[in-house]
């Protein structure tokens, strides 16, 4: 729902509206106080660095600038302008620059659709890192109540996941209300956690002056580099922001942030800081003790830690769930935009676009987290692998967003070197802070989204070229009609229904006039045509032409965050005249097999994987809704 959409609500929806966003998209950034400080405390500790006032001063000062800027000005109030009628994410980025006639701006139409794939890659790798993360961290409560717990920390989150992702199938319509609840109280929590750690020092509070982060910047600019490695969790979550600004609109995203999140974040991590402060002024805290110290649960009273454990569970639970719901959305962006073979896509609510469910992409998740969790077993050995992804999937965004206020909005150059600039020295810097951990994990994000990147540019490259094959080999529909006129082909009751991607004559259709030697009355060229919006206005949906000898071409516009449904596309389409009657119609569609044993230039492991690829995609029957009883498959084999 974009702005546009939200600023006429009454103050009772925009209200529901904000709960709501409060419960999916800040559940990420909304879980970094459970890991952040304590890895930035864990990496003092490995570099034998005395912790003292000065530098937990100067810590907090780093953590509050780099909210502000990497989510107030970046994000909130910069990246949002380029929502796609309300839609964000980064193939909703993608779609809206414009699409270039020359071969330069082809060129880089495709450096930047790679980027995009990239980014793709980057976020699926943050969409199996964040729940192993999140959990993880948070069962490890456990164990500062008692360390002798440890060794149930790896199974409860094993079962944890497990029951995650199983639920999945049943979406998240129904339980969708309790999360906002959930998290409103997990915010409100962090808040008063984090008071009453100020509440010990308030002098704490005077950390917000950027003077302390300069005076820790001058005094010690390579150490300052390397921590900020581990306090670059502190905006984990910011693309969220953005990524589903489509179902909520940044108004209540906005109220969401200021009202509750960001004033409870900032609470919590100034609270945390005069807590480690208080505590090693009394001795009774030991921040050296890196291997069961967590600043988060220094905040909370003894009589208190399992309900802050089982609190923080939930909400690193919602988190997960939220990312995953992210990751859903972004794959069948991608499979509109024609990066990803057709998946099985279920609809998990009525009335909600946004609810869905993709089985495939779940199994592979489950797998992916539950081997994260037994690879990498402790929140601190997975934070490396972690900061690496978020970093570089922030830059790309940066570099998208960068062309799109240049090319689309006109926006002066000196203006966007200067605004992008700024925001590209700050990703650029967190990302190479985040370089040296590439060896001890975060090697396992970017091999990720590697994968990612092979497979979906692996499916572009070979749909062009076994697009370009086919087209090479059809004939037009006119030289089809005339043919079909000279050799006096009967006609039969009934409508067939082709689906072709042009003016050409569908293989299907001239395959089934040569076998069964007639056709039937009325025959319709069915056309699905990916719209970078991402939901068409009914009332642009369908275009309708009517061809000689009964021939119909429709043509249906369908938005990169829709699922084509051909019946509902043609019962739309008798507004123009065209006469459908469903119980006499009967689809044709065409399964290509791909043989990759061609001569296209594509690499000899690459046509294997297409192949692959195309082979396990899920039919047209499926994908486009097309009534199982009423649908007749002609098989066709292509050389890649």
């Amino acid at each position: 729902m974009s702005h546009s959409r939200t600023q006429h609500l009454s103050p009772k929806a925009f209200a529901a509206l904000s709960i709501g966003a409060i419960g999916v998209v800040f559940g990420d950034i909304g879980t970094s106080p459970l890991y952040a400080l304590k890895e930035a405390f864990l990496h003092l500790h490995e570099q034998g660095r005395p912790i003292d006032e000065r530098l937990v001063r100067g810590m907090l000062s780093l953590a509050f600038w780099m909210l502000f800027f990497v989510v107030n000005v970046k994000y909130i109030f910069t990246i949002t302008r380029a929502a796609n009628r309300g839609e964000g994410g980064i193939f909703a980025l993608l779609s809206l620059i414009p699409r270039g006639l020359s071969a330069q701006a082809r060129r880089g139409r495709f450096i930047m659709s790679m980027l995009a794939i990239a980014g793709a890659g980057l976020m699926f790798g943050d969409g199996i890192i964040t729940p192993s993360i999140s959990v993880l961290s948070a069962v490890e409560g456990v164990t500062v109540f008692n360390p002798n717990l440890n060794f149930i920390v790896v199974p409860t989150v094993v079962v944890l996941l497990i029951g995650l992702f199983y639920f999945q199938q049943f979406g998240t319509a129904k339980i969708g209300v309790v999360f906002g609840p959930i998290m409103i109280v997990w915010f409100v929590g962090l808040g008063l956690a984090g008071l009453g750690g100020i509440l010990q020092k308030p002098e704490i509070l005077s950390s917000v002056n950027p003077a302390y982060a300069i005076h820790l910047i001058w005094h010690d600019p390579v150490e300052v580099f390397l921590l900020l490695g581990a306090l670059v969790l502190v905006c984990t979550g910011a693309e969220a922001l953005y990524a589903d600004m489509g179902h909520f609109g940044i108004g209540p995203i906005r109220a969401g942030w200021y009202a509750l999140v960001g004033p409870a974040l900032v609470l919590n991590y100034f609270g945390q800081g005069a807590a480690v402060l208080s505590g090693m002024e009394s001795g009774a805290l030991d921040p050296t003790k890196a291997d069961t110290f967590n600043p988060f649960y220094a905040l909370v009273p003894e009589p208190l830690l399992i309900p802050a454990v089982v609190l923080s569970t939930a909400a690193t639970i919602i988190a997960s769930q939220a990312m995953i719901s992210g990751v859903y959305s972004m794959t069948r962006q991608a499979i509109r935009l024609n990066m990803l073979p057709r998946l099985e896509v279920e609809h998990t609510s009525g009335e909600q676009e946004g609810q869905i469910y993709i089985p495939y992409v779940n199994a592979l998740m489950l797998v992916g987290c539950l081997f994260t969790v037994l690879l990498f077993p402790t929140s601190t050995s997975l934070a490396s692998a972690y900061g690496i992804a978020v970093t570089a999937l922030m830059g790309i965004t940066t570099i998208l967003f960068a062309v799109v206020a240049r090319r689309l909005w006109r926006w002066r150059r000196r203006w966007v070197s200067l605004l992008v600039g700024a925001f590209l020295v700050v990703d650029f810097t967190l990302f190479a802070a985040n370089a040296p951990k590439v060896a001890t994990g975060g090697w396992f994000a970017l091999a990720i989204a590697f994968g990612v990147f092979i497979v979906m540019s692996t499916w572009v490259q070979g749909s062009f070229v076994i697009g370009r094959k086919l087209a090479e080999e059809t004939q037009s529909i006119h030289d089809f009609l005339a043919e079909l006129w000279t050799d006096a082909i009967p006609r039969v009751p009934g409508t067939a229904v082709f689906l072709t991607t042009n003016y050409n004559t569908p293989l299907a259709l001239r395959h089934f006039v040569e076998h069964a030697h007639v056709l039937h009355e009325q025959v319709v060229l069915m056309t699905i045509v990916s719209s970078n919006l991402p939901v068409v206005p009914a009332a642009r949906q369908i275009r309708v032409e009517w061809l000689p000898d009964g021939v119909w071409k429709i043509t249906a516009l369908c938005g990169f965050m829709e699922s084509p449904n051909i019946p509902r596309f043609l019962e739309r389409a008798k507004q123009h005249g065209f006469s459908f009657n469903p119980e006499q119609t009967t689809y044709f569609a065409r399964r290509t097999s791909v043989v990759p044993t061609g001569t296209s230039k594509m690499a000899g492991w690459r046509k294997r994987l297409y192949a692959t690829l195309a082979r396990n995609s899920v039919d047209a029957t499926r994908s486009f809704h097309l009534p199982p009883d009423r649908v007749v498959d002609f098989g066709a084999q292509v050389e890649l």
